[in-house]
């Protein structure tokens, strides 16, 4: 099936008592034994499953082309399930830009379990070659990266990775399944953080780690399970009743975003823009052979400093000033003001995520905000 049909169907089976055609959100935390003690109905208690998170997953797991989702309370607790899977001793390969929280838990939380993560440009494939060793048993990806959407080649790292025994792992929140599949390139897994656009509205949190290898399936719902950094039934069915609409949500927003960036491209107080869908973007070529779509991000570097960047996203009306992205409400972020003062984000770049409403009223309003 399609990737439109596979997003309404997946997961979603009529109920067998009622006949609804939406499915029952299940809250119930324990469940009834067998005669024997055994659990011949698949659920025992809701923290190792639950009926509306296993049709989540099966959605997810679907629409990224892998045997398996997991999914977790948000994506950082999915991004550390994939971490759970490193021992001391380990070598980490990692983006030097990349979201913030990803970069905390390798610097911060991971280096006191004797795992050692490097940071590199991950748009250079020499780079990555040469930053290879023996023990790197993970590189870690984000493309486009956040927050100036530089591309990494998937295939290139799948290949880097496999020829020293290590795991290809893709954050592929910001495209979606939608524009770009990392698992048929060769990753053996990706991770989302479910609180942007799968749940698509700003109004739920979750995260999920899609593989395609049993034992690894294994070992990260074994994670799950005892960890216990598991989302709510009904955080579950709201994310899973807004994946329905997730392929027109983000080509729309994809090509809304494409105007806004081409409108600041050739505005007077824009100093850079970036945007993969743009011809002179130095990722442009590389999105054409990896990606069905440019995304909804883009990121504009205004002319002068912090100061006169946070000025502009002041000045906004239509879009709002706040973290987060994927919803279907403009929003625009002064990053690095975010990320501390360690953050290696330029201190007049806005990023912005480009919502659903009319692409015009968008331009208008940054315009307007530019100009003071």
């Amino acid at each position: 099936m399609k990737i439109e049909t596979v997003a309404v169907h997946a997961g979603r089976e009529i109920d067998p008592a009622t006949g609804a055609i939406v499915p029952p959100i299940q809250m119930s935390t324990t469940y009834q034994r067998d005669a024997d003690g055994g659990y011949s109905r698949s659920f025992s208690y809701t923290r190792p499953d639950n009926p509306t998170r296993h049709a989540l997953e099966t959605c997810i797991a679907q629409l990224e082309g892998g045997t398996e989702a997991v999914c977790f309370s948000s994506g950082a607790a999915a991004t550390m399930a994939v971490f759970s899977l490193l021992n001391p001793g380990d070598h980490v390969l990692a983006p030097q830009e990349c979201y913030y929280g990803t970069r905390q838990l390798l610097r911060d939380y991971l280096s006191r379990s004797g795992v050692r993560a490097e940071f590199i440009d991950m748009s250079d494939p020499a780079q990555l070659e040469a930053r290879l060793k023996p023990e790197t048993r993970l590189i870690w990806i984000e493309t486009p990266c956040n927050p100036t959407l530089k591309l990494t080649d998937l295939k290139v790292a799948a290949r880097c990775a496999h020829s020293v025994g290590a795991l290809l792992v893709c954050d592929n929140t910001f495209p979606t399944p939608v524009l770009q599949q990392p698992l048929a390139a060769g990753a053996d897994a990706v991770v989302h953080s479910s609180t942007k656009y799968f749940g698509g509205h700003s109004d739920v949190m979750g995260g999920a780690v899609i593989v395609n290898d049993a034992a690894r399936a294994t070992a990260v719902r074994a994670y799950q399970a005892v960890g216990g950094a598991v989302p709510s039934p009904f955080d579950c069915w709201l994310i899973r009743r807004s994946l329905a609409t997730l392929p027109l949500r983000i080509r729309t927003q994809s090509a809304s975003a494409l105007e806004v960036a081409k409108f600041l491209h050739g505005h007077s107080r824009v100093e850079r823009v970036c945007y993969p869908g743009l011809t002179d973007d130095p990722g442009h070529a590389l999105a054409l052979r990896q990606m069905t779509g440019f995304g909804a991000m883009v990121s504009v570097c205004v002319r002068g400093d912090a100061r006169a960047a946070m000025a502009v996203a002041a000045r906004t009306r239509v879009f709002t000033c706040a973290t987060s992205l994927g919803g279907v409400e403009s929003l625009v972020e002064h990053r690095a003001s975010v990320e501390g003062p360690d953050t290696l984000t330029p201190q007049n770049l806005l990023r912005l995520s480009i919502g659903l409403e009319n692409p015009q009223d968008l331009i208008e309003d940054l315009d307007q905000a530019l100009k003071g």
